[in-house]
């Protein structure tokens, strides 16, 4: 399957199974992006699942304040519990309860990405171990369907297979309600055998495939590689090369219309919803999903 999908004025919209795997897409944010939105209800749909991704540096009061804004249009938010940014539980804590108070009852738990540690926690699992977030109804984790160098250095995936096998257990020994929110990724093909495999491994999760949106393939390719993307970037490298291509906007149409007729042909696959990355811009990225979505993509506001 070709990589990208460089849509033509009169190429026809996505088709019905499509429309359904989009339905529920959740998306991704940071405070000094959402600024830039005047109202989310303008571009997204009722009860969208939006992500506040915690970059090392932010301080916690403007995420607090980015998630009180959310909320407060009407959507779920999810903030990032990065591990390695919390310098012990008495943060952990006092951030669980911030968020607690402006209505938060969900997080995305990760190791995150800096090298060491500022302090007690390394790993998402020591998060979910902690007790910290009681009266959250939703915990979310990430996956990785091409692997993370920074946990396997030798290339495998021993070690991240193994820590999915321990937070599908966890979510099996509790009653959090869990999914795995994955790393972004660019060809249907091996996704389905991953998650495939995943339901061999006995990983129970639901995963929530991360999908880059619409962007400019130089912004792709910098982005795939400061977030360590595996065998994807050597494909985006090559594209780079094709001037005529490298001139045209980047769609995830191609991928999300194989993995949506995967879903559609064996409805027990383990990808329950999208997770878009927009790297191309917010806007962009819902008026892509209001464009080929049908009524997945129906903003509120509309």
């Amino acid at each position: 399957m070709a990589l990208f999908n460089f849509r033509r004025k009169d190429d026809a919209p996505a088709a019905q199974p499509l429309e359904a795997f989009l339905k529920g897409y959740s998306i991704e944010v940071m405070p000094r992006t959402a600024e830039k939105v005047e109202t989310f209800r303008d571009i997204l749909p009722t009860g969208t699942r939006v992500y506040i991704a915690h970059i090392d540096g932010t301080p916690i009061e403007e995420m607090v304040a980015t998630a009180r804004r959310i909320g407060a249009e009407g959507f779920d938010v999810m903030p990032h519990f990065p591990a390695r940014i919390i310098k012990d539980k008495a943060t952990l804590t006092d951030w669980v309860a911030r968020y607690k108070d402006v209505g938060v009852k969900q997080g995305l738990l990760l190791a995150g990405g800096v090298a060491q540690p500022v302090g007690d926690f390394a790993t998402s699992m020591q998060l979910l171990e902690s007790g910290a977030f009681g009266g959250f109804e939703r915990l979310h984790v990430a996956g990785h369907p091409e692997g993370n160098k920074d946990i396997d250095p030798d290339g495998s995936d021993r070690m991240v297979m193994e820590a999915a096998r321990w937070k599908s257990a966890f979510m099996e020994r509790t009653d959090a309600q869990m999914a795995m929110a994955t790393q972004f990724c660019f060809e249907a093909e091996p996704v389905i055998a991953w998650v495939n495999r995943l339901q061999a491994e006995g990983v129970k999760l639901p995963v929530h495939i991360g999908i880059a949106g619409p962007a400019k393939l130089q912004t792709l390719i910098k982005f795939a590689i400061a977030c360590g993307v595996g065998p994807s970037l050597r494909v985006l490298q090559k594209r780079a090369m094709d001037v005529t291509k490298l001139l045209l906007p980047y769609e995830p149409t191609e991928v999300l219309a194989g993995l949506a007729a995967e879903k559609a042909a064996n409805p027990d696959f383990g990808i329950e919803q999208v997770h878009f990355f927009p790297l191309g811009g917010i806007k962009t990225n819902a008026q892509w999903v209001t464009d080929n979505g049908g009524a997945s993509g129906v903003p509120a506001n509309a």
